[in-house]
């Protein structure tokens, strides 16, 4: 069985407030089968400037709509990462660290393998540039 690429985000919320908004698009990925979900986890710091974690087991209210997300939530996000994710948290603030596989590119890496390619390199551009480069080619056009 060929699998996608594995990807990370580590998505921050200001003030520890956990809003449910993005739980109905997550959602939506794993019913179309364009991701699954590989592990979550939810970090914060404290006032003092404590790390602590959290699970979507029903120990944070706010946390709650993420349980109805399908997924095989596992123990891959480990303490190295939540370290990484905390060390960008200014007290009082949270993250996110979400682990998935993209689904939808398993057929195109299968390609890729048979073809006998190899991933030279890879990234994400990030929005920002993306803006940048479509106003500039608008200027010109």
């Amino acid at each position: 069985m060929s699998r996608g690429p594995v990807e990370y985000v580590i998505i921050g919320f200001p003030g520890n407030e956990f809003k449910g908004e993005i739980v109905p698009a997550l959602a939506d990925l794993v019913d179309s089968g364009t991701i699954r979900i590989i592990d979550l986890v939810f970090v914060g710091k404290t006032q003092d400037g404590d790390v602590v974690t959290f699970e979507v087991d029903g120990e944070h209210a706010d946390l709650e709509a993420y349980s109805a997300l399908d997924g095989e939530v596992g123990e891959y996000i480990g303490d190295e990462d939540i370290a990484h994710a905390a060390a960008a948290l200014e007290p009082g603030n949270s993250a996110a660290l979400l682990l998935w596989e993209d689904v939808w590119a398993a057929p195109f890496v299968e390609a890729v393998r048979n073809a006998g390619g190899v991933l030279l390199e890879g990234a994400r551009i990030p929005q920002e540039l993306i803006e940048q480069a479509e106003a500039l080619a608008e200027s010109f056009g």
